[in-house]
């Protein structure tokens, strides 16, 4: 037992060191081959913020761990919204764009809707998977045409200067990214083996542990990257970034789990999780629509609610797993 938090402490620790290490590696050896600017952001960042929950939901597919894939992934989705959202707009209100409300919103809840209905039998399907697999290979190509068009702010967060040439030369940016994967592998794996030790040692499901513990973990990059978007002032770029980590964790990571091996799907991740999923998700367009005349925010008391329903939706997973265990 001391083991397995040993190793998910460890491996938590490791994997965000290494996701960012890889994602400055990425971007710089895609510099150097001559991949603009814009699709350095859109595809290697939006990628690389992802990578935990990338790495960590697929090798728990190939281990038979679905409720592991499947709780890292949406776990992740109400933790972006509940938790890094609502800290960041009791921080400071964030400013919602027109842009955001007619297109990004929209998708992203139609997308939610997508994946509440691929659950209902009960299996992600290699058939399901394909199809999340497919649409998002569609919104990346329609948010990489619009970028370029310059008609909309890009689905993925985006940034001018991503790489910095004086910072890491070629060389360093290939070892960087060598390095950075190969840690994602090893803290991936230690995330897991901890992760399904705990849960079976203490007769809970593992999907309580990747709801919790493993989809906060491995939220930790996306939570730093909203805490540095305040510092510079921009802070819709927290709002942009959560959205686009929603729909790379709704469809790729839940996608490529389900493409490695077919999940079977927990009644209470339909019942339980999900609404929560798509409530947070309606939430956010009702917050961020302007009503009478105001522009559209989230403001801080708005922030606070997103921050309480997290944490009573924790709490209530943390009960769960305690009377589960026998602990209370």
């Amino acid at each position: 037992m001391l083991l397995a938090l040993v190793a998910i402490v460890l491996g938590l620790a490791l994997l965000v060191w290494s996701a960012d290490r890889f994602i400055d590696g990425a971007a710089a050896t895609a510099y150097y081959l001559g991949m603009p600017p814009l699709l350095i952001g859109m595809v290697i960042i939006g990628f690389g913020t992802s990578a935990p929950e990338l790495f960590i939901s697929a090798l728990a597919a190939s281990q038979g761990n679905p409720g592991l894939a499947l709780g890292n992934g949406y776990g992740s989705n109400i933790a972006n919204i509940g938790l890094i959202l609502g800290l960041t707009a009791l921080l400071s209100p964030i400013a919602v764009k027109a842009s955001v409300l007619r297109k990004e919103l929209p998708i992203l809840a139609a997308i939610t809707l997508l994946s509440g209905l691929l659950l209902i039998n009960g299996q992600i399907s290699r058939l399901d998977a394909g199809i999340m697999l497919v649409v998002f290979t569609g919104v990346m190509a329609w948010s990489i045409r619009e970028g370029f068009k310059g008609r909309a702010e890009p689905i993925v967060g985006t940034t001018d200067d991503v790489v910095d040439p004086d910072q890491m030369s070629m060389k360093q940016a290939i070892i960087w990214l060598v390095i950075g994967l190969a840690l994602l592998i090893v803290s991936s794996r230690a995330l897991v083996w901890g992760a399904v030790e705990i849960a079976t040692s203490l007769g809970v499901s593992d999907l309580i542990i990747g709801l919790t513990v493993v989809a906060i973990g491995t939220s930790l990059p996306e939570l730093a990257s909203a805490f540095a978007s305040i510092k510079k002032g921009e802070h819709d770029l927290a709002l942009g970034n959560v959205i686009g980590s929603n729909l790379f964790n709704t469809l790729a990571v839940v996608g490529l789990a389900g493409l490695i091996h077919p999940l079977n799907v927990d009644p209470e991740l339909l019942t339980r999780d999900w609404p929560v999923m798509a409530a947070l998700t309606a939430a956010l367009f009702v917050m961020g629509y302007g009503f009478r005349g105001r522009l559209g925010r989230i403001n801080r008391i708005e922030g606070g609610i997103l921050l309480c329903a997290f944490i009573g939706y924790t709490s209530y997973l943390l009960l769960t797993l305690t009377r589960t265990a026998g602990i209370v």
